[in-house]
């Protein structure tokens, strides 16, 4: 079925959303750039059992032969954990993808968009871009952050990665109108770690809170999405100093590289990854799958709502 001529949805899918019922979004950039394999297969499969375990429907979304599709079979995300060819897919790229007949995995920007073409309001990831540090000088500022602010789909992510300037990052997202709710907290969540000594404007307790309060934000039409910060379990939470030592090393290897733009986050990852023998990896898989079931959660919720 296809209700986008650029958009293929599975079957399985396409009758959830035929039928109202709940559907959770998932990038595929987390296989494809995100994670060695085979961890990066093993999370995408996991992810999608908690979603059903959740009572929604999983929609990993990826842009297969310049077809962007939501929902994947089994071969397809083998073939994405193990492809060579599978570039990195924002906003910016999607037209000239879908155009040249690529293969890429989808990025949150280019998640939500999928997203959004399907008629999905829910998508959980582990954490979003934001504004780099030094972006004063370099502008890096990830494309994420825009397409929050401008495409209606609630977001469940461990706050924003460390590597991050995160109180600039909730700036940028105050300007620009996107709601940030933290989950049972309102100290911001920074990935690895519980806190960040920054603060999100509101705080919810319960999947039905936070479900009542996405509907009320579209059914006044305001346009943007909402980001559902999510603080990793404490079991799984990594020593604030220690990481934070971890990614100033990394940042400035990456600097004396000259590794920039896209190619930066990657690196800063497999780097840290390097530098906390594999903890980093093991605290990013479990975040995810706690993301993914409380989106499944919020997903039913909105579903009754709606």
């Amino acid at each position: 079925m296809s209700i986008h001529s650029l958009v293929d949805l599975a079957p399985e899918v396409a009758e959830a959303l035929q039928n109202g019922q709940a559907v959770v979004a998932l990038e595929s950039t987390i296989i494809a750039h995100g994670m060695p394999y085979p961890e990066n297969l093993e999370t995408a499969q996991r992810l999608e059992q908690l979603i059903r375990e959740g009572g929604a429907v999983p929609a990993t979304i990826a842009i297969l032969g310049g077809r962007i599709k939501v929902g994947l079979e089994e071969e397809d995300l083998l073939f994405l954990a193990q492809s060579p060819e599978v570039v990195k897919a924002s906003r910016r790229d999607l037209g000239w993808l879908l155009s040249t007949r690529q293969h890429a995995a989808t990025t949150v920007a280019a998640t939500m968009i999928g997203a959004k073409l399907a008629g999905i309001r829910m998508f959980a990831t582990g954490g979003i871009g934001g504004v780099h540090r030094k972006a004063q000088e370099t502008f890096d500022i990830s494309a994420d952050l825009q397409e929050l602010a401008r495409t209606p789909v609630g977001v469940v992510s461990a706050g924003v990665k460390s590597i991050l300037d995160i109180p600039l990052t909730l700036e940028y997202l105050e300007t620009m109108g996107v709601p940030v709710v933290g989950v049972g907290t309102r100290e911001f969540p920074a990935f690895y770690t519980r806190e960040s000594g920054s603060q999100a404007p509101f705080a919810l307790s319960s999947s039905a809170e936070i479900a009542a309060m996405m509907h009320t934000h579209w059914q006044l039409e305001l346009g943007s999405g909402i980001l559902i910060a999510n603080p990793i379990p404490e079991a799984f939470s990594m020593p604030a100093a220690e990481i934070e030592a971890v990614i100033e090393t990394a940042l400035q290897e990456a600097e004396e590289r000259q590794i920039t733009g896209k190619e930066v986050t990657p690196f800063l990852l497999n780097r840290i990854k390097e530098l906390t023998a594999g903890n980093s990896l093991f605290s990013n898989i479990r975040l995810v799958e706690n993301n993914a079931r409380l989106a499944a959660e919020i997903a039913v919720a909105l579903a009754k709502l709606s």
